[in-house]
């Protein structure tokens, strides 16, 4: 889909990434596109298909190999181009600290600007501006290193913002960002572009794309698809051979219209999905009550914390409490899932329970080591308890993946034959193909791919307990529907599990039990469905319930007599088809 007025033009363009002593990595294969000024365009494709590098291409990062890209008439090969080209042309990155630079988190939304030589006036009131939009105002004082991954990302938001750019370009920029965070973020994104700012988002998020005037699919540097949203995800088969699938409601409302032939298609937000179903001739029955499972006998816990607490850099100015009242029990071969709103202090519970970080106050029991004992084996804790962490930059270090995922069990003596049959087995359950991927360069792979890395180094030690911080960011949604299978075959061989998401669908379907942290405190706990069941609680604590739970809310309020949420797709078909509709 061709826009005939151009503010934004590549023309062929291709990139290939040099690689030292190896072949040069296509990245872009002759993409030609068209953006006008004040569209709205959301990039989508599987991990490793291009859209990263066509980002870079916006605003002068990345120069092309061969083609060309114009913004506003400049052409970005021409480097006296640049300043006005990245002044128009403003890029919220993936991994947020790679644009934070300064010591306070004003000061870093002020960088641009002052760099711009606006008064100081301006200046103040630009950033004050910026903050607030993101909702950063109250933290202004605070040095970026002390931020959660979530708030690196507002700030780094909060920066583009205050240079008022003409276009904004977001790369996965919601990725780590809570529920509620993605509900402003995805709001504020709406009102930019009432505004008229040129927007480019490239996500994961299938549900983000819908608000875009329009979506483009990149297949291996390629554009596969370019159209409407309503056109790209009609089908479900075309999106599912580029490693993509419809939007989470689109799902939903596939399964229902297996069942209900009548439900029209092309149903992609909640809102809609709801008003069809009301459309549909039904009655509303009286609400009987549903039985509830019978408890399972308690199980003693393998993982154990009372009342935790933890303050980052205590006894300084610069205090920052993380953990004020945190408690949490996991019986062995449970799988736990560890709500909260970015900052909620989910990562550092987690690095309490290999020992990265020791308590304070309170108490941290995990198997049969007291993490409280200052003797405590702190190795042989980090065997037992595998982390795999929220960025997974921050622990790959080799060169090559394959000695990656092999270096903790180098530690532990294996000889070389059963060091290569535990690294193929980390991978296979990952999904990276051991031939393909053991001699590639960790610095060339995409952020999906990193992630895989990291955590089939952590599986490789074949950790009792396995913390999962975030594992599904970054993923394209084949990929992830991937993890999340193999996670679910992982716990199936008595592994315990702790996951720590923003993706209520990942918690909902593979945790029995969820634990809700806002501001260091326990908020809420207890069996999955029960804790998401509470969607008023959750959305004020910035969370969300998975999109059967949205779906029933607005019908309830629509007035129908609903059961409580149920998270399966089959229990809530029967009950819509057996209650309300017939299929004759």
């Amino acid at each position: 889909m061709e826009c005939c007025l151009a503010f934004i033009e590549l023309d062929n363009v291709t990139y290939t990434y040099p690689v030292p002593g190896a072949a040069p990595q296509p990245a872009l294969r002759g993409i030609s596109l068209r953006i006008a000024e004040g569209e709205y365009v959301a990039i989508v494709g599987a991990n490793g298909s291009g859209k990263s590098t066509l980002a870079r291409m916006l605003n002068a990062l990345l120069l092309p190999t061969g083609g060309a890209v114009r913004v506003a008439g400049w052409d970005t090969r021409d480097a006296a181009a640049h300043q006005e080209i990245r002044r128009i042309v403003g890029m919220v990155f993936q991994r947020p600290e790679d644009q934070l630079v300064a010591a306070t988190v004003a000061e870093d939304v002020a960088f641009g600007p002052e760099n711009l030589g606006l008064p100081p006036a301006d200046i103040r009131a630009r950033v004050e501006e910026a903050l607030e939009t993101v909702g950063m105002a109250d933290l202004w004082e605070r040095p970026p290193t002390l931020l959660s991954a979530g708030q690196m990302q507002r700030v780094a938001l909060a920066g583009v913002l205050a240079m008022r750019p003409r276009c904004i370009v977001f790369d996965e920029a919601t990725a780590m960002l809570d529920p509620g965070g993605r509900r402003a973020v995805r709001a504020m994104l709406r009102r930019m572009h009432t505004l008229g700012l040129t927007l480019v988002v490239v996500t994961h998020f299938m549900e983000e794309a819908v608000d875009a005037d329009r979506v483009i699919v990149l297949e291996r540097g390629r554009v596969a698809l370019d159209d409407a949203p309503a056109a790209v995800f009609s089908n479900a088969q075309p999106l599912h051979a580029l490693g993509l699938t419809l939007p989470p409601v689109a799902v939903l409302a596939e399964s229902l219209r297996a069942r209900v032939p009548t439900l029209p298609p092309g149903l992609l937000t909640i809102p809609a999905l709801a008003a069809a179903l009301d459309a549909l001739p039904h009655h509303a029955p009286p609400l009987s009550p549903i039985a509830a499972p019978p408890p399972s006998p308690p199980a003693a816990p393998l993982i154990d914390m009372r009342h935790l607490a933890h303050t980052y850099l205590a006894g300084t100015p610069l205090a920052s409490p993380s953990l004020r009242d945190a408690s949490l029990t996991v019986a062995a071969g449970g799988a736990h899932g560890l709500l909260g709103a970015t900052g909620a202090g989910k990562s550092t519970l987690m690095q309490h329970l290999n020992a990265l970080l020791r308590p304070q106050s309170g108490a941290v029991r995990v198997g049969d080591f007291d993490l409280n004992d200052p003797a405590v084996d702190v190795r042989a804790v980090r065997r037992y308890v595998g982390l795999s962490f929220q960025m997974p930059e921050m622990q790959i270090f080799e060169q090559y993946v394959g000695d990656e995922i092999a270096y903790g069990p180098r530690l532990l003596g294996l000889t070389r034959t059963e060091l290569r049959a535990r690294v193929r087995w980390a991978m296979t359950l990952v999904g990276l193909d051991f031939d393909a991927f053991k001699d590639r360069l960790t610095f060339t792979l995409s952020g999906g791919e990193r992630r895989k890395v990291a955590l089939a180094a952590t599986l490789a030690l074949q950790p009792a307990i396995l913390l999962l911080d975030e594992p599904t960011a970054g993923l394209d949604p084949a990929a992830r529907a991937d993890l999340l299978d193999r996670l679910a075959a992982l716990r199936e061989t008595g592994v315990t599990l702790l996951l720590s998401s923003h993706q209520m669908e990942d918690v909902a379907r593979l945790t029995e039990q969820v634990t809700a942290l806002a501001q260091g405190v326990n908020a809420l706990s207890g069996p999955v469905n029960e804790v998401f069941a509470q969607s008023d609680t959750l959305h004020a604590l910035g969370l969300d319930t998975p999109v059967i739970g949205q779906l029933v809310d607005v019908l309830r309020a629509r007035g129908w007599s609903l059961p409580p949420t149920s998270l399966s797709v089959d229990d809530l078909c029967s009950w819509l088809l057996s209650e309300n509709f017939s299929t004759d």
